[in-house]
This record gives structure tokens, sequence and C-alpha cells, in this order.
């Protein structure tokens, strides 16, 4: 069913969606280097592995929290790389970082966009950065549209699975994030990549260039 009509139907139901999403805040201050906002709101990008956005998300169940790092590509909206942990510690985001940066051929060195949480600004994290040739890019203080494509990946997570469904456990939810992100890249159809899913997607420009 086209999405317009779908919104017609909710206007005419008085349906309104009653999601809202709690945003994890890794801010504490100026713990390192801050750099520029190089990304500039400019989510386009013109091939894969150009743009990269990531942030950190906490999830809370059974009284226990879990925090979920992923690297999602500005391409195709594609999930690169993730990593979770039960605490928001350092490496959740070096082994994410690790894992992406095995994907890449020796050419690639994308932008890293992200906000300015601690981690981001950390000597090692940006070292590694330096080191791939990556450019590090983050938003301005206080604003999350400097990282809007990331903040709706975390929207459609939430909406999508969060808050839709029971878990048993939080070994039990940490199974179905896994199959969620699997779904997301390779069977969730988008209407800006003429519906295709995102690994679908850049399959496809990719044989056809």
């Amino acid at each position: 069913m086209n999405h317009k009509t779908v919104f017609r139907l909710m206007k005419e139901l008085g349906l309104k969606c009653l999601v809202r999403m709690k945003k994890y805040r890794s801010y504490r201050g100026k713990a390192g280097k801050i750099t520029p906002n190089v990304l500039a709101r400019n989510f386009q990008a013109t091939k894969p592995n150009q743009k990269w956005v990531t942030d950190i998300t906490e999830f809370h169940l059974y009284g226990e929290k879990l925090y979920l790092s992923p690297i999602l590509d500005l391409y195709n909206g594609e999930i690169i790389a993730y990593e979770v942990e039960n605490r928001p510690v350092y490496s959740l985001v070096y082994k994410m970082l690790d894992k992406a940066f095995k994907q890449l051929e020796e050419s690639e060195a994308p932008l890293l966009h992200s906000d300015q949480g601690w981690h981001y600004q950390m000597r090692p994290y940006q070292h590694s950065l330096k080191q791939r040739g990556v450019t590090q890019s983050m938003s301005h203080k206080g604003n999350c549209l400097d990282n809007g494509v990331m903040e709706n990946f975390f929207g459609l997570l939430k909406s999508e699975l969060l808050y839709l469904h029971e878990f048993d456990s939080m070994d039990h939810f940490k199974q179905k994030l896994e199959d969620y992100i699997h779904y997301y890249n390779h069977k969730r159809l988008k209407i800006k990549l003429k519906g295709m899913s995102p690994v679908q997607y850049r399959t496809h420009t990719l044989r056809v260039a």
C-alpha cells in the first residue's frame, strides 16, 4: 500500500503514532579534541563508503541496559558495522571501527560523522581515524539534526522492534536486535532506493556502474 494512503487513512481514523524515543546522551563536556562539522548536513553520497555516520543508543529491559554502536553508510542507509555492550565503554566504539575498517578497500577513506560524545573525543579514536585516512566530523553541540539520518535509524529500530514486540530476556532481545539489523540491511525496502533494500541497492548500482 502506498505510504500516502496509509497517512490519509491514519488521519481519517484519528490514529497517531505514540512511540517516543529516549536518546542516550554521551556528551560529558570537553574530554578531548572537538572537530568541525565537515558533513554540514549534506547527507547525500554518490558512492558506497564515501560518508559514514555513527552514534550510540541505549535500551532498558528487565532492569538491564544495552548499548548499540553502529556505523551507517549515507549512500544507501546500510549498517556497515555495529557492536553491542552492557556498558557504554570505549571498546563499544573501537570494536565497531575495527569491523568497519575491514570492509574498506585500500583506496577508500570515508568521512565519519558523529556527535560530540566523549568516545569520539578520545585520542585513541581520533588516532585510529587518522591512521586509516578517515576524515572526522562532529555535530554542533546539542544539535541532533546534524546527525539526523542516524537518529532516524534509531527511531525506526525502536519503533519496529523494541516497542512492538515482547522479549523473554535481554539475551532474547540481543538476538532479535541482530535479526532486525540483518532484516534492515537485506530485506527492508525503501522508496528512495527504488524499492530495494540497502544491500540490494548497493549491489545493483555497483553491477551497472
